[in-house]
Parts: C-alpha cells; sequence; structure tokens
C-alpha cells in the first residue's frame, strides 16, 4: 500500500504520546481546529524579565514538517501502526497558523511567547520541537542579556561552543547571544550562517609548543598582524604582558590589539596591565578577560573598577548554568470554535487564543479579539499563515535592535541581578470573566 513519499521531514521529532493522540484524533476524523497557547507558568530563580528567542527555528521546523517514508517505516514496525493511520500521517503537513512574539523582545511569566491554531493532530504532534526551540533559546538569550546588562560599556563575546550541550546548541547560543547583544562568537559556523564576526586569540598549547613564550608571541604577530591578541597567563601573569609589549615594541608592531587574561584575579590583573600598557604607550590595547564568567562575576569586576573592556563568557552562558530550564508549557486554549481550560492545581490555564498588550503601566493579557487599550501596543504578531511563513526571516540586527529597546525600557529593579522585580501581567477583564465561567461550568459538570 502507497503511504506516501514523505515530501517533509521532522514527523518523528516529537515525543511518542503526540504520535499516540494524534493517530486517535485522525482515526476519529477529528480535524477541527485547536489552538495551543506556549508560555512561562513562572519565572526562573532571579530573573525579572525572559527574553524570546527560538521562533526562527519553530517556523523553519513547521514550514518543513512531515514524514518520511522511513519514518512511516519505523512507525510500522517499531509501533505497529495500522496501515490507515499510516497514510493518514504520510499526508499530514503543517497547515496552521501562527501568532508569536518577535525575538528579542521582553517577556513575562503568563504570556504567550507563540500560539498555534491548525488541525488538532497538527498542533499536536509539532508541540516538543515548538517548545525545544523557544524554552532553550529563550533561557539563553536571557542569561547573555544579564551578561551584556553587568559588563556595562565593555563588550561581550560567546566563548561557549565547546561547553554547549551538543553542537547544535552551540550554534543556537551563539545567535541568542547576539540578539542580546553579544559582540561576536567563537564559533566560526555559526560566526558564517548568522553573519556574526568570528573573534578568537590563541589557546595555552600555542604557548607551550613554543621555546619560550616571547617565541610564541613572535610568530603570532607574524602571521595576524592585524589581529595580534596575545594570551599572557600561559607561565606568569605579569612576565607575560612584559612579554607581549617587548615583542611588539621589537617587531615595530605598535600597540598590539590587545591582551587577554584567563586566569587568577582578574581585576588586579587587569588594573596592573593596565599600568604596564599605558607606561608603554600602548593606550589603545585591549584588556580580554575570560575564564568561568557570568553575570555575577562581571557585575563584581565592574563594580571593583577593574580596566577590562571585552569580556569572554563561556560556559555558564553557553547552559544558563544557573537557570538551566524553564518552567514553559504547550496547553490546548480552544478546540472545534469553544475555548477549553486545564484546572490542574498550579497549572491552571487561560482559556481562548489570546493577545497581549504593553503599555507604560504593565501588559495586559486579553483574548484575541479584543481591542488594544489606550496607549497599548500588541505583543503577538502573525507570523504563519496556511502552513507558510507571512515574511522571510527577519536579519538578526533587527532582533537585536528591539532587544535592546526593550531592556532599556526595563525598571532598573526588574533588571537587577539578584531578587528583582518583574512585572505582573494583568487579565482583561473580558478573559477574567471567562475564565471564571467556564472554570464554574467545568466544575459542575464533574459534580453531576
Amino acid at each position: 500500500m502507497d503511504i506516501g513519499t514523505g515530501a517533509g521531514a521532522g514527523g518523528l521529532l516529537t515525543d511518542l504520546y503526540e504520535l499516540n493522540m494524534a493517530v486517535s484524533y485522525l482515526r476519529r476524523d477529528m480535524t477541527g481546529p485547536a489552538t495551543f497557547s506556549l508560555f512561562i507558568r513562572r519565572m526562573p530563580p532571579d530573573r525579572g524579565f525572559m527574553v524570546t528567542c527560538g521562533l526562527d527555528d519553530c517556523l523553519e521546523f513547521l514550514a518543513g514538517f512531515g514524514f518520511t517514508t522511513g519514518d512511516l517505516e519505523y512507525l510500522r514496525v517499531a509501533q505497529r501502526y495500522d496501515e490507515a493511520s499510516l497514510a493518514a500521517l504520510g499526508a499530514l503537513r503543517f497547515t496552521g497558523e501562527v501568532w508569536a512574539v518577535p525575538e528579542g523582545r521582553v517577556v513575562f511569566a503568563g504570556e504567550p511567547l507563540l500560539e498555534v491554531t491548525a488541525p488538532i493532530a497538527e498542533a499536536q504532534l509539532v508541540e516538543t520541537v515548538l517548545l525545544n526551540h523557544l524554552t532553550f533559546q529563550t533561557s539563553i538569550a536571557t542569561k547573555a542579556a544579564r551578561c551584556m546588562e553587568a559588563a556595562a560599556h565593555a563588550q561581550v563575546i560567546d566563548f561557549s561552543f565547546r561547553r554547549t550541550q551538543g553542537l547544535e546548541a552551540g550554534l543556537a547560543v551563539a545567535r541568542a547571544s547576539a540578539i542580546a547583544g553579544f559582540a561576536g562568537t567563537s564559533n566560526v559556523e555559526a560566526a558564517r550562517r548568522h553573519g556574526l564576526p568570528a573573534v578568537g586569540t590563541m589557546a595555552h598549547s600555542f604557548i607551550e609548543a613554543f621555546p619560550d613564550e616571547q617565541s610564541a608571541f613572535a610568530a603570532f604577530a607574524d602571521d595576524f598582524p592585524d589581529r595580534t591578541t596575545f594570551l599572557v597567563d600561559t607561565y606568569d601573569t605579569i612576565g607575560g604582558i612584559r612579554s607581549a609589549i617587548e615583542v611588539a615594541r621589537r617587531l615595530g608592531l605598535g600597540p598590539p590589539a590587545g591582551i587577554r587574561l584567563d586566569s587568577g584575579d582578574l581585576g588586579a590583573l587587569a588594573a596592573q596591565a593596565r599600568r604596564m600598557l599605558d607606561a608603554a604607550g600602548f593606550h589603545s590595547t585591549r584588556i580580554v578577560a575570560s575564564g568561568g564568567l557570568d553575570e555575577y562575576a562581571i557585575a563584581g569586576l565592574v563594580a571593583a573598577g577593574a580596566p577590562i573592556d571585552v569580556y569572554g563568557v563561556g560556559t555558564k552562558m553557553g547552559v544558563s548554568a544557573d537557570a538551566p530550564y524553564v518552567d514553559s508549557a504547550y496547553k490546548l486554549v480552544a478546540f472545534g470554535g469553544r475555548p477549553v481550560m486545564k484546572l490542574s492545581p498550579g497549572k491552571i490555564t487561560e482559556p481562548g487564543a489570546k493577545q497581549v498588550y504593553r503599555g507604560a503601566d504593565g501588559d495586559v493579557l486579553t483574548l484575541r479579539e479584543e481591542t488594544a487599550p489606550v496607549g497599548h501596543e500588541p505583543l503577538l504578531v502573525p507570523v504563519m499563515r496556511g502552513g507558510h511563513r507571512i515574511s522571510p526571516a527577519e536579519p538578526l540586527a533587527v532582533s537585536r535592535d528591539r532587544c535592546a529597546a526593550d531592556l532599556a525600557a526595563l525598571p532598573a529593579a526588574v533588571r537587577r541581578l539578584r531578587a528583582p522585580d518583574t512585572i505582573p501581567v494583568q487579565p482583561s477583564e473580558r478573559l477574567g470573566r471567562l475564565r471564571d465561567r467556564l472554570r464554574a461550568e467545568m466544575q459542575e459538570r464533574q459534580r453531576a
């Protein structure tokens, strides 16, 4: 029996229960429109805001969604799906619409980052990938934005690739951190793919491979005279700074582009390095600091007045070490033209397709069809219709500018790194009345 050529892809990138539910819907011809809302239930520790990221990957996935012949053969053999179900899955493509908060915008708990409306089997099957992209990349973009907040006027660059939890994660981290304002990445493929500056110096192994530190510096300066940044802490940091100055003078380089500190008391060493470089006339040589940094360490260095021009941030940003997950959810809020909601304790959902309006006095969560309160702007915009993107992927710089503007508009108490305030999201009166009525009806049916 012909079960389709499988022009799409990604159908097995889901949890098994999604497939089981989809098959059950399809067997019963349950093809009514379903709206699912993806939101953050509660903020992670020490987070007053989140920066949404990952939408572009979600839309790319939805546009190509489907099952290959290999996917269907696996389901036939391993899951013992019947031929009719396999045929129905083989014909499935994503045909729905998506409303979403554009990447780089600041969001808060309880606000939809994305809402999908599609025949219920389609909308159900894409849950796992949408949660994966948005949850992970939003956590990283938020961590990176906090590093930018801590760094004040210094630049921050992404050094995380070797410690991210997978190669695709490394590419996503580079992009998310760039949206948050990072000036470059060590990840060369990410730089090529996303049009980012690729940045890097040298490793301690390079220094150790030469007879002495000065030989290594001289070789590197000879090969890369226009981008010479010396790693000075392989043996003795102060001696390394002296060696960098001596090599630059001997070779007639002028001021080297920078020196990099990767260990020790970064604040004290940076202060001493600045004095030595300035005394040598190398006022334009930048000091780069790296080594286990995050927003808390950066904030401490800035508060101490450390003369650091660039921070290289790796592991702790690339895995969002202090908040490695976000309590996100993707819940059915309408089916077949009727609003639905969940009543589980601690996990109650708001019914119906929704909109978020932002104003100077905070955010308002409304039903999609409600008009904007005076002085408020909508956050959710249509991004996909009929299974196709409405507009091409936007340049990364647009998302970065959007992020910078939203962060600048936040109160300082929301941006602070420890015990921040957050912005409460108020439901509209109409949404509140629908929620209360629907909850009462459901509770009454339970009692009957």
